[in-house]
């Protein structure tokens, strides 16, 4: 959704891809962040810590501290010396966007730019508490969570963690704390209604975008680092990549922590969607399931080639 977005600006011509940060917020005007822009935060290569816990640095997910925040957070590398997945690059383009879109909240941005128009039913952030029972449960607390943080020294004895069943609100603490909309987490769909989403980055079908915008997500703006990346989505041509062998070299895909997964193949026009759970009713650490991820593509190539 937050890639989307942006490539609906970047049509109208208020974004740029080459756009530097400190044109929106003076406070990234400091030394190494003046250079980061807004291809570095698409396709990760801001090089932006991977992850860092809000909650722990104020009792109020007021936008000026979040955005404080994330200027002051030192990198990691130098800006494009490698892609680092980091939840903060695309926090902070939920901020940009609300900003570029008139000063409207995010999750109301998504609604009327792309879920209304896609007459999209189960898509949201923040979903009906009667909905619960068919939306996947989580783990038991935030145990993972804890422990990232005790890992990065931080104290956790004050804040009030989750001690019950997540289920039906977003897994990822910092969403959470954001009241459950953020850039880069909270967003809950069907198979359906994903497919008709990922259907907007396919020049054929988009209805949303013209098709040649679609180029966006699968060009390898990353060429020579260590992972190829688009905007907002991993490349097959990754080694490693979950897409598998099985896939072209210019799909673009992206995963979501908790288990789900999406891979479009832009030749075929074939969108692969694997909405699972690895953090329910499993003790830490969770189980890698990139092999099942691969497997399931691999499956479903042999399947829809027999067709």
């Amino acid at each position: 959704v937050t890639g989307l977005l942006c490539a609906k600006l970047i049509e109208r011509g208020k974004l740029k891809l080459e756009d530097k940060i400190i044109r929106f917020f003076i406070l990234f005007n400091r030394e190494k962040k003046s250079e980061i822009t807004i291809q570095d935060l698409l396709t990760h290569t801001s090089n932006f810590s991977a992850w860092q816990p809000f909650y722990l640095i104020t009792d109020t997910p007021l936008r000026s501290i979040n955005l404080a925040f994330i200027a002051e957070e030192p990198l990691e590398n130098e800006v494009l010396a490698r892609v680092t997945y980091s939840d903060l690059n695309f926090i902070l383009l939920r901020f940009l966007l609300e900003d570029l879109y008139g000063g409207r909240q995010f999750d109301e941005i998504a609604k009327t730019e792309i879920f209304e128009p896609l007459n999209l039913k189960n898509t949201f952030f923040n979903p009906p508490a009667e909905l619960q029972k068919r939306i996947a449960a989580n783990e038991k607390g935030n145990e993972y969570e804890k422990l990232m943080c005790l890992n990065l020294g931080c104290d956790i004895s004050e804040y009030d963690w989750r001690d019950y069943q997540i289920w039906g609100e977003v897994h990822d603490g910092n969403c959470y704390f954001m009241n459950g909309v953020s850039g880069h987490a909270g967003l809950f769909s069907t198979a359906l209604e994903t497919f008709k989403i990922a259907q907007q980055f396919l020049a054929n079908q988009t209805s949303l975008l013209k098709p040649e915008t679609c180029e966006l997500f699968r060009t390898n703006f990353t060429k020579g680092l260590n992972e190829a990346r688009s905007v907002a989505f991993q490349l097959a041509e990754t080694k490693n990549s979950t897409a598998s062998q099985v896939l072209a070299k210019d799909s673009f895909g992206h995963l979501g922590f908790t288990g789900t997964s999406l891979w479009i193949e832009p030749k075929t026009e074939r969108v692969f969607i694997l909405l699972t759970n690895r953090t329910h009713a499993r003790e830490l650490p969770f189980v890698n399931i990139n092999e099942t991820r691969r497997k399931f593509h691999e499956l479903a190539v042999i399947a829809l080639n027999q067709k």
